[in-house]
């Protein structure tokens, strides 16, 4: 990739760099916010599934200071530029990357991460616009999210962590493919301004935790009102890495 397609931008106010393409998927809040939604006091061996170039695995290894990362990514120049992003941020000693297709996790993954995390495609193939250039591999399911779901719970150990940033109205399909492997279920909707539909949702759970029932909590606001400035909580969190707080 030449130099002139790529962008240094400043994530969580500065604290830690990422590079990507100037044209494509760009990581932006999403990301930011599936980062916050882990726990700071995270301990152990965590993935995220689809890193990209780092836009949530790096503000995460910022966050958690005591977790190892491993980021998971098919394509070569993302990883290329993840890479360049470790080395940018010091993260050589507790972040790693590799190729690798979701859809074909190694059978002896089984057990390994105590968090797996994930902002995957948002669109079912033949269900969306064909989307711009750069864009189709990070926006359209290559991998069922129903298998994208499965390998997260397969390379995750007894009572490990999930969290998913997703759509609001892939929710249904979400709670499908976790409720009978997991404990734990909590539901945060995420809308752009007080009073309108969530857009997004972000879903956390436990492995192996036995059934009870879900949380579905009040949610949060991108923006204090249409049009009008960010919320004081998004702020906090992209400008200082704050925890987005599950209580």
């Amino acid at each position: 990739m030449a130099e002139q397609e790529v962008t240094t931008d400043a994530f969580l106010g500065g604290h830690v760099t990422v590079f990507q393409p100037k044209k494509g998927f760009r990581a932006g809040t999403d990301s930011v916010l599936l980062a916050a939604a882990l726990d700071a006091n995270q301990t152990g061996e965590a993935c995220e599934f689809g890193c990209g170039a780092g836009g949530a695995l790096f503000p995460a290894a910022w966050r958690l200071k005591n977790a190892s990362f491993t980021g998971l990514e098919a394509d070569p120049l993302m990883l290329d530029l993840a890479r360049k992003g470790i080395a940018e941020n010091g993260f050589g000693d507790r972040v790693s990357v590799r190729q690798q297709d979701i859809g074909a996790i190694p059978a002896d993954w089984e057990n390994r991460f105590d968090l797996a995390f994930s902002n995957p495609p948002f669109f079912e193939a033949g269900k969306t616009t064909q989307p711009g250039a750069g864009r189709q591999a990070a926006y359209v399911e290559s991998v069922p999210l129903k298998d994208w779901v499965g390998a997260m719970l397969h390379t995750l150990k007894p009572k490990g962590r999930f969290v998913m940033i997703h759509r609001a109205s892939e929710l249904a399909r979400i709670l499908a493919a976790i409720e009978r492997r997991t404990g734990e279920i909590t539901v945060m909707p995420v809308r752009s301004f007080p009073g309108a539909d969530a857009k997004r949702v972000i879903v956390k759970a436990r492995k192996g935790l036995r059934a009870g029932s879900m949380r579905l909590l009040a949610g949060i606001d991108l923006y204090q009102s249409k049009g009008g400035p960010r919320s004081p909580l998004i702020e906090s969190i992209t400008r200082d890495g704050a925890d987005l707080s599950w209580g």
